[in-house]
């Protein structure tokens, strides 16, 4: 895992732009994405059921074919490392039992407890309707989302979130089950080569009230 200090901890955060252009001849090492992945999913999660899928897109084959359903976003596509897409999984309780095991192994949870919080976890979820299984995933995914940007940037790698693209030809385009996995947001990544825009945002005594 990548070791943060205090003193790059405010660069992370106040340092990041929204960067469109990167170095076209780079590209991520697959171990130091899968790390980098590993490092965002530890995001809070609803009851640990991880909904987050990831498609790194980074070949020039794979790009082709993601180029048409990104909109106005052709800049980052062509020139990143690759493009994250962010899905998330409809079904995700069907690893509850795998990811509960998983924290009883680590000694993070006793046996008991598994078992108790998977009887109410599971038949909740199973009932939930596709709407609010949609809420909670996306929830979820996005949270990953934004720690994936903070890691990337720990690493070293800029990054651009994006919004538009057509969201219902996304999963069906890379062989996922569309009425399964839900797109959420697709980043790019990469090292920059151009500086990237600054954005303004309101003061926070103007967004937030105090009871």
């Amino acid at each position: 895992m990548t070791e943060y200090s205090n003193n790059n901890f405010a660069d992370l955060i106040f340092g990041r732009k929204s960067v469109r252009v990167y170095d076209e001849n780079y590209k991520i090492p697959h171990e130091e994405m899968l790390t980098m992945i590993q490092e965002s999913t530890t995001a809070p999660s609803s009851v640990n059921m991880q909904p987050w899928r990831f498609v790194v897109v980074e070949s020039d084959e794979q790009k082709a074919k993601l180029k048409p359903l990104i909109r106005f976003n052709v800049r980052q596509n062509d020139t990143s490392s690759a493009m994250v897409l962010i899905f998330g999984d409809l079904q995700c309780h069907e690893l509850g039992e795998e990811i509960y095991d998983k924290a009883v192994a680590a000694g993070k949870m006793p046996a008991e407890v598994r078992d108790q919080q998977l009887a109410a976890i599971i038949p909740h979820y199973q009932q939930l309707t596709k709407a609010q299984m949609n809420d909670v995933v996306k929830i979820d995914a996005s949270l990953a989302a934004m720690q994936f940007m903070l890691v990337a940037r720990a690493h070293g790698y800029e990054t651009n979130p994006i919004g538009g693209f057509e969201a219902d030809q996304l999963a069906e385009a890379f062989g996922l089950d569309k009425e399964r996995y839900v797109p959420v947001m697709i980043l790019s990544v990469g090292k920059a080569k151009e500086l990237g825009y600054e954005s303004v945002r309101l003061d926070a005594a103007q967004i937030t009230t105090f009871l």
